[in-house]
C-alpha cells in the first residue's frame, strides 16, 4: 500500500476556507492528521496539543503500513498520546486502507485492552470515519468487546499480555505497555512477559517475513520487553526513543524531509510538561523510576553504585607511556550457551596517571575457543599480568597459560560482587579510572556498570573490579616471568 504524504504541517491549523475535500484527503492519507481528528472523537472536550513527537511517531507507523519497517519499538513517557496513536487511531487507519487487514493488539491488562478496542470501535463508527473509508464496515455479526471484524474479513483482536491466542493469527501486531510499572521489579512477571512474546505472540504472525510488530511503551526496567529484545538483536528493530529531557544531542526524523535536532536539555513537549513539571515528577517518582519511565533509560543517568560523572574520559594513546604496565583481567563464564554469561577480558594500562581502560573483549566461548582467545591476546599484547579468577573454567585457563609461560595470576575473590566494586568506587570518584572518549564496546560496558547491582549481567563489572583490586594493591605481588 502506498500512501501519499501531504507537505502540509499538522502543527498549523487549516485555513477556515480550506475545501472540505482537501481536509478529507489529508485525513485519509496523513496519519498525523488522522490522529488529531481521532483525538476529538475519543476524548471529546479535551484540548489537543500537537507536537513534533507525534509526527515522528506517525512517520514510523506509516512506514510500517507501507512495508518498509516490520519491527518497530517506540519508547516514550506516559501520557504522551502513545495509546491513542498506536492502539486506537493506527488500527482504525490501517483497516480504513485495507479492510481485510488482520490486527492483534495487546496490553498488560484485559481491561486496558478492551478500553482501547472500544475507543477504536467508536472511532470507526463515527460519521467522519465512515465518510473517509466507506468500504470499511464493522460486521454486526462479529462484534464483541475483545474483537470486531469487518465485512471484508479483516479484524481487530484484543488480548492481555499472557492471554491465549490459540488458532488466531494476524499480519499486524501492536503491543502497548506490556508490563505494568508496578510490576517492573518482579522478575517472574518480567520474564513471563518476555516468554509470552517469544513463545506465543511471534508465532501468531501469518507471514513471519512480511508481518509487522509494533511495540509502544514506557521503559520500566532494563530487562523489560524492549530491553530483552534489544539484547537479543538490535539490528532487527527500528527504535524510536523519546526521552522527556534529551541527555545527549541527537536528531529525530519527523518525515522524509524534516528532522528536529534535540540538544542536551531539550524537552519533549514543553507546552504540556515544562521543566518545572518534570522536576516535580522526578522528585515524587525518584531518580530510578524517572530515568526509566520518562527518560527511557532504566539505568539512572548518574549511575547506581558507580556514578557516571566520576568516570574520567581521555583518548587512548597509541602506545604505553614510560613506566606503564599492561594488564589483562579475565572473567570467564562456565558455559557458552546463549543464555549464559559472557567471558570478558578488560585490558588496562596502569601508571602514575591512573588506571586506563583501553579495550573490552566480551564473547560467549566454549573452553577451547576461550583458551585460544586468551592466548592470542597474550601474544599480541605481551601483558605484564593476566588476571584470572581461580574457579571453574578459570582454574583450567590459568594452568594452560602457565604451561606456555604466560604471566597468568590466580585471583581468589575475598568478598561478594557488590562489595568488591564498592571498595574501589573511590578510584572512580577521584578520577583515577580513565575510560576512552568513544569505543564500540563502551555503551554496553557503561549500561552494565552504571546499573550495577541491578544490571542483568555483571561479567564486565567483575572483570573491572578484579583488575582494580590487583592494580591498586598496596604491596606489589611478584610477577611471573616468562622463560
Amino acid at each position: 500500500m502506498t500512501l501519499r504524504r501531504s507537505p502540509m504541517n499538522e502543527a498549523n491549523s487549516a485555513p477556515p476556507n480550506i475545501p472540505p475535500a482537501f481536509v478529507d484527503a489529508l485525513l485519509r492519507t496523513r496519519l498525523s492528521s488522522f490522529i488529531r481528528k481521532s483525538f476529538g472523537s475519543v476524548a471529546p472536550g479535551v484540548d489537543y496539543h500537537h507536537n513534533w513527537h507525534i509526527d515522528a511517531i506517525t512517520w514510523r507507523l506509516q512506514e510500517v503500513l507501507e512495508g518498509r519497517i516490520t519491527r518497530l519499538i517506540i519508547a516514550m513517557p506516559p501520557r504522551s498520546l502513545k495509546s491513542i496513536a498506536a492502539s486506537v487511531a493506527f488500527p482504525a487507519f490501517a483497516l480504513g486502507h485495507d479492510p481485510s487487514r488482520r490486527i492483534i493488539t495487546a496490553s498488560y491488562s484485559a481491561d486496558l485492552a478492551i478500553k482501547h478496542a472500544n475507543d477504536c470501535r467508536a472511532l470507526m463508527r463515527s460519521t467522519w470515519y465512515r465518510r473517509l473509508f466507506p468500504q470499511t464496515v464493522i460486521d454486526p455479526g462479529k462484534d464483541s468487546e475483545s474483537e470486531f471484524a469487518t465485512t471484508r474479513r479483516g479484524h481487530r483482536l484484543s488480548t492481555s499480555v499472557g492471554g491465549t491466542l490459540t488458532g488466531r493469527g494476524g499480519d499486524l501486531i501492536v503491543i502497548d505497555d506490556p508490563l505494568k510499572a508496578a510490576d517492573a521489579h518482579s522478575e517472574p512477571k518480567r520474564e513471563a512477559v518476555n516468554a509470552w512474546f517469544s513463545n506465543t505472540l511471534l508465532s501468531r504472525l501469518d507471514d513471519k517475513r512480511k508481518g509487522a510488530i509494533v511495540i509502544v511503551m514506557q521503559r520500566v526496567h532494563q530487562n523489560d520487553l524492549v530491553g530483552h529484545l534489544l539484547e537479543q538483536s538490535l539490528k532487527e528493530w527500528n527504535v524510536l526513543s523519546l526521552p522527556a529531557i534529551a541527555e545527549e544531542e541527537h536528531v529525530v526524523e519527523i518525515d522524509a524531509h524534516r528532522k528536529i535536532r534535540r540538544p542536551i536539555g531539550h524537552l519533549l513537549h514543553e507546552a504540556r510538561e515544562p521543566l518545572s513539571v518534570l522536576a516535580s515528577l522526578k522528585a515524587s517518582l525518584g531518580s530510578d523510576l524517572f530515568a526509566a519511565q520518562y527518560q527511557q533509560s532504566p539505568v539512572p543517568p548518574g549511575g547506581a553504585l558507580i556514578r557516571r560523572a566520576w568516570v574520567r574520559r581521555a583518548p587512548i594513546p597509541l602506545s604505553k607511556a614510560p613506566g606503564e604496565k599492561l594488564i589483562h583481567s579475565w572473567d570467564t563464564a562456565t558455559k557458552a550457551g546463549e543464555n549464559n554469561d559472557w567471558s570478558v577480558c578488560t585490558i588496562w594500562r596502569v601508571g602514575p596517571e591512573g588506571y586506563r581502560l583501553i579495550e573490552v573483549i566480551r564473547e560467549r566461548l566454549e573452553y577451547q575457543d576461550l583458551k585460544r582467545r586468551a592466548r592470542t591476546l597474550a601474544l599480541r599484547d605481551a601483558p605484564d599480568a593476566i588476571l584470572i579468577e581461580d574457579m571453574g573454567v578459570g582454574s583450567a585457563l590459568i594452568a594452560d597459560l602457565r604451561v606456555e609461560n604466560f604471566a597468568a595470576i590466580a585471583i581468589r575473590p575475598e568478598a561478594d560482587k557488590v562489595t568488591r566494586l564498592a571498595v574501589k568506587a573511590p578510584l572512580f570518584e577521584s578520577g583515577r579510572v580513565i575510560f576512552p572518549e568513544r569505543a564500540s564496546w563502551l555503551p554496553d560496558l557503561e549500561a552494565e556498570l552504571f546499573a550495577f547491582p541491578q544490571s542483568k549481567h555483571d561479567d564486565q563489572v567483575d572483570s573491572i573490579s578484579q583488575a582494580l583490586a590487583w592494580m591498586s594493591r598496596p604491596i606489589a605481588e611478584p610477577r611471573i616471568r616468562r622463560l
